[in-house]
C-alpha cells in the first residue's frame, strides 16, 4: 500500500441480501492495491481503500460490474472523500432509491392482483375444466415479470460460483411452478396414472361428478404466495430502510442550493457547489448559511443546532466564524468564504457519519462468517428434506410432500433479518448521535463504548472551561470576601443582578484613602471591592497575558466600572505589570514581584492562605509601594460538569480527573465539581506528554477506558485509550485522534455517547438472537422435523410470510433507536 491511501464510498444498486454484499466485498478484496473493502447491505454502500499508484475508481467501479452490480452516477462525481460533488451523488442515489422504491411497489401490485385469483382457485380446490391451465397462465407472469428481479440475482450468483437470497428464493418457487406446470401437461406422469386430486397436501380421490379428466395436484398458489410476500417485504425493508439514513439526509438537505455572493462588485445568486475560496456571500435574516467563512460586517444570532445540537442561537460579529447549513435569524452580515464545498462543516459530518455507518462492529462477525455458508448449507438441508421425505413420507404423496418442505426450507431460511441485525442498529445509532452533537465514527466504537468502565476526565477544557476567571477579590484586611458576595457578580464572564458601585475615579480614592487599621477591621463594603477590580483591570488593559485578560474581562462586565487610561505601562514576562493609573504607580502581579518591588505582602497572609488552600492563582495588587489586596483567579468548572459527572457515576463508570495542575488546585476542582466523591480517583502533576502513561496504567489494571480531552494537546491520551472522545465547540474537534468527537463543549456528551453505544449494542444482541432463533426454529419446523410427534408441517406460503417479517421486525427494533 502507498504511505497515503485513498478512500472512496460508492453507492451500489442491484444487492438483495447479505450474501449479495459479502459476494462484492470477496470481489473487491480480489482486486491489487485495495488495503480495506466493506459493503454494507443496510445501506447500499462499498467503502474501499486502496492504493491510487495501483487502482483507480472506474477499476473498482468495474469489479462490482462484474460480479453483477452497478454503482449510481458510475462512481464519476461526489463519491470519494475530497470531492465537491456530493450533492449530486446524493441526488442521484436518491433519485435511484425513489426509483426502486416505485419499481418495487408496482411489481407488487400487479403481483398480487394476478396472484388472488390463483390463490382463491388452489385453496378451494375448484375443479373445472382447464383450472390448471388458468393458474398457469396467471402464475407465470406473477414469477418471470414481478419475480424477475430475484431469478436475475440467482442467476448472477449461480455464474459466480455463490448463492445468496435469490437463490433460495428462485429454486423454491421455480421448483414449485416447475412441478406444477409438469403437473398440468403432463398430469399422468406426476400421479403415476392415477385419477387424484389436492386436498390439504395430501392426493385423494376425485371430486364427485367430476368428468373432466385428470387434474394433478398443483402448487401455483405457493409460488404466487411466496413471491408476492417476499416482495411485500422488500417493499417494507426499503422503507424502512429509508427511514435508518434520515439523519444524513436531513443535514445535506439544510444546505441550501443558492448563495447570493458579490464577485467583482457585482451581486449574483449562485449554485452553492460554485462558491470559491475568498467570495463575499452575503446572508439576510432568514436565511441558511451555504458555506464556511468568516464574518467580515454587520452581525446576528444563529442557530447552529444541526451543528453542535445546542439550541440557544450563537451571536456573530465582525471576526466570528459561521458555519454552512446553520440559519441566520434576525440580522444581516457578510461574510468571507473559506470552506467550500467537501471542506465545509457540514460534509466533513456527513462524510464521517456515512463512513461510520460502514464500519463492522466487532459483534458483527459472527453474522459474517455465518452468512459465507449459511445459503449453501441451506440448500443442502433441502435435498435431505426433500431426499428424506420421498423415501419415507406418505404413500400416494411422497413427490409433493417432498417438494412442498423442500420449497418451505428454501424460503423460511434466508438470511435477510442476519444481514441487517448489524447494520441497521449502526445506522440508526450513529445518525441518532449527529442530530445530538455526538459523532461516532464506526460500529466498532459503538461496541467499545459501549464496554467502558472508566471516565478519564482532563481538567483544563473539559471539566473546565479551559480560561481562567476572577473567583475572588479581596481588599486588604477583608474577611475572605468574595467577589459574588460584594455586589460585583461574575458568572462565565457575564454580569449578575446587582447593584450598579460608583465610578472609578471614586473607588481609587476610597481604596487608597483607607488606613491600614479600617482595612485590618475587615471592611465589607462592596465599593472597596468595586475599586480593587478597577485598579487592576486599568494597569492590565494593555496586556495580553490569560489572567490579565481575566481581570479586564471580570471588570468590564461590570458596565458602569469605569477603567482610567494608564500610562508608563510594563509587562515583567512571568511575573506582572507596572502602569501609572491617574498619577500613582500600579503594580499587579505574583508575590516575587512584589517583593523584587519592595511591597510587603504580610497584611495579605490570611486571605493568601485561604485561597492557596482553594488552589486559586493569586494576583496581588499594589499602588505607591503599599499592598492593596488580593485578586484571585481559577479555571472555572463548565456550569453542567457536576451533573454530567453526577450521570456518569450513576451510570456505574469509575471517574477519574487528570491535570497537570498542582495537587490543591484539582482537589479543589474535584471538590467542587463532585462533592458527593463521584470522582474517585486525582491524578495531579501529569505532563501532557506523559497523560498517555496514565491511561496505560489504568488498563494495566483491566480498566476499559475512555479517555475525554480537547483532541489536542491530549491526541497521545486520545489515541491510547480505549475509547478517545474529543469535546470541541464547532469543528474545532481532533476527529483523527479521537473515536468519538462531541460537536460542542458540554460533558453530558459523554454520557450521552456511552448510553446511545450501551442502548445500540443491546439493540444489535436482540436482532442477532432473534435472527438466530428465527432460523434454529424456523428451518426444523419447515423440514418436517417435528412432524412424526405433533403432526407440524409449515406451508412455504407461512414461511415467506415468516421470513419477510422477520427482516421487517430487525428493521423496526432498531428503528426503536431513534427514540
Amino acid at each position: 500500500m502507498a504511505e497515503s491511501p485513498e478512500a472512496v464510498s460508492l453507492p451500489v444498486t442491484g444487492m438483495t441480501c447479505a450474501a449479495c454484499a459479502a459476494n462484492i466485498e470477496r470481489a473487491l478484496k480480489r482486486l491489487p492495491g485495495v488495503g480495506e473493502a466493506g459493503v454494507n447491505y443496510a445501506t447500499n454502500r462499498a467503502t474501499v481503500t486502496f492504493d491510487p499508484a495501483v487502482l483507480t475508481v472506474p477499476a473498482i467501479v468495474e469489479a462490482i460490474r462484474d460480479v453483477g452490480y452497478d454503482v449510481i452516477g458510475g462512481g464519476e462525481a461526489g463519491f470519494g472523500t475530497g470531492d465537491s460533488g456530493f450533492e449530486d451523488s446524493e441526488d442521484l442515489e436518491q433519485q435511484a432509491r425513489d426509483s426502486e422504491y416505485r419499481a418495487l411497489r408496482f411489481r407488487l401490485t400487479l403481483g398480487a392482483a394476478l396472484a388472488a385469483p390463483v390463490v382463491v382457485l388452489g385453496m378451494a380446490h375448484a375443479h373445472f375444466p382447464g383450472v390448471n391451465w388458468v393458474q398457469l397462465v396467471l402464475t407465470a407472469p406473477v414469477l418471470f415479470y414481478c419475480g424477475w428481479p430475484f431469478y436475475r440475482g440467482a442467476w448472477k450468483a449461480v455464474r459466480h460460483l455463490t448463492a445468496d437470497m435469490n437463490t433460495l428464493i428462485a429454486v423454491g418457487t421455480g421448483a414449485a411452478f416447475a412441478y406444477s406446470a409438469v403437473a398440468t401437461a403432463f398430469p399422468a406422469a406426476v400421479q403415476g396414472g392415477g385419477f387424484m386430486t389436492r386436498s390439504s397436501g395430501t392426493i385423494q380421490p376425485p371430486y364427485a361428478g367430476h368428468e373432466a379428466g385428470p387434474v394433478a395436484p398443483v402448487y401455483f398458489e405457493t409460488a404466487v404466495v411466496i413471491i408476492v410476500l417476499v416482495l411485500l417485504g422488500k417493499l417494507l425493508e426499503a422503507r424502512a430502510r429509508g427511514r435508518t439514513s434520515e439523519a444524513i439526509r436531513r443535514l445535506i438537505d439544510l444546505q441550501p442550493r443558492m448563495a447570493r455572493i458579490i464577485r467583482d462588485g457585482i451581486e449574483l445568486d449562485v449554485p452553492t457547489r460554485d462558491v470559491l475560496h475568498g467570495d463575499i456571500v452575503i446572508v439576510r435574516p432568514g436565511e441558511r448559511v451555504p458555506v464556511d467563512g468568516e464574518v467580515l460586517d454587520g452581525g446576528s444570532a444563529v442557530d447552529e443546532s444541526m451543528l453542535t445540537g445546542e439550541s440557544m442561537p450563537v451571536d456573530k460579529a465582525a471576526g466570528s466564524t459561521v458555519y454552512g447549513a446553520t440559519m441566520n435569524t434576525t440580522g444581516a452580515f457578510r461574510f468571507r468564504a473559506t470552506r467550500v464545498g467537501a471542506e465545509t462543516a457540514l460534509q466533513q459530518i456527513v462524510r464521517l457519519v456515512r463512513d461510520a455507518q460502514g464500519r463492522r462492529a466487532p459483534i458483527a462477525r459472527m453474522a459474517d462468517a455465518i452468512s459465507a455458508w449459511f445459503t449453501p448449507a441451506v440448500i443442502g438441508v433441502a435435498l435431505v428434506t426433500f431426499a428424506a421425505w420421498y423415501a419415507f413420507g406418505p404413500a400416494g404423496s411422497r413427490l409433493s410432500t417432498a417438494m412442498v418442505s423442500a420449497v418451505a426450507v428454501l424460503i423460511i431460511a434466508c438470511p435477510c433479518a442476519m444481514g441487517l441485525a448489524t447494520p441497521t442498529a449502526i445506522l440508526v445509532g450513529t445518525g441518532k448521535g449527529a442530530e445530538k452533537g455526538v459523532l461516532i465514527r464506526g460500529g466498532d466504537i459503538l461496541e467499545r463504548a459501549a464496554a467502558v468502565t472508566t471516565v478519564v476526565l482532563d481538567k483544563t477544557g473539559t471539566i473546565t472551561t479551559g480560561k481562567p476567571e476572577v473567583t475572588e477579590c479581596v481588599p486588604l484586611g477583608a474577611r475572605g470576601l468574595g467577589i459574588r458576595d460584594s455586589g460585583f457578580g461574575i458568572r462565565n464572564g457575564e454580569p449578575s443582578p446587582q447593584s450598579p458601585g460608583p465610578e472609578a475615579p471614586t473607588l481609587l480614592r476610597q481604596a487608597e484613602s483607607a488606613s491600614p487599621d479600617q482595612m485590618e477591621a475587615g471592611s465589607s463594603d462592596p465599593a472597596d471591592t468595586q475599586a480593587l477590580l478597577s485598579l487592576a483591570a486599568s494597569a492590565e488593559a494593555n496586556s495580553e497575558h490569560p489572567l490579565a485578560q481575566a481581570i479586564v474581562r471580570a471588570a468590564r462586565a461590570r458596565g458602569s466600572l469605569a477603567l482610567p487610561a494608564a500610562s508608563a505601562f510594563e509587562a515583567i514576562p512571568g511575573r506582572g505589570v507596572r502602569a501609572v493609573v491617574e498619577g500613582r504607580q500600579v503594580i499587579v502581579g505574583s508575590e516575587a514581584l512584589m517583593r523584587e518591588s519592595g511591597v510587603d505582602v504580610a497584611p495579605l497572609a490570611a486571605g493568601l492562605e485561604r485561597l492557596t488552600a482553594l488552589g486559586r492563582t493569586i494576583m496581588f495588587v499594589a499602588s505607591d509601594g503599599a499592598p492593596r489586596g488580593i485578586i484571585a483567579l481559577a479555571d472555572t468548572p463548565r456550569p453542567e460538569a457536576r451533573a454530567a459527572i453526577a450521570r456518569l457515576h450513576a451510570m456505574g463508570k469509575q471517574v477519574v480527573m487528570l491535570t497537570g495542575d498542582n495537587e490543591a488546585t484539582a482537589r479543589a476542582i474535584a471538590a467542587e465539581v463532585a462533592p458527593g466523591g463521584e470522582i474517585t480517583r486525582v491524578v495531579a502533576g501529569v505532563l501532557p506528554g506523559h497523560k498517555s502513561d496514565a491511561v496505560k496504567a489504568l488498563q494495566a489494571d483491566g480498566r476499559v477506558v475512555a479517555m475525554v480531552g480537547d483532541g489536542i494537546n491530549d491526541a497521545p491520551a486520545l489515541a491510547q485509550a480505549d475509547i478517545g472522545i474529543a469535546m470541541g465547540s464547532g469543528t474545532d474537534v481532533a476527529l483523527e485522534a479521537a473515536d468519538i468527537a462531541l460537536m460542542r463543549a458540554d460533558l453530558n456528551g459523554v454520557a450521552d455517547a456511552i448510553e446511545l453505544s450501551g442502548r445500540t449494542l443491546r439493540i444489535i444482541r436482540q436482532n442477532l438472537f432473534w435472527a438466530f432463533f428465527y432460523n434454529v426454529l424456523g428451518i426444523p419446523l419447515a423440514a418436517g422435523a417435528f412432524y412424526p410427534w405433533t403432526g407440524w408441517q409449515l406451508s412455504p406460503m407461512i414461511a415467506a410470510a415468516a421470513m419477510s417479517f422477520s427482516s421487517v421486525s430487525v428493521l423496526a427494533n432498531s428503528l426503536r433507536l431513534k427514540r
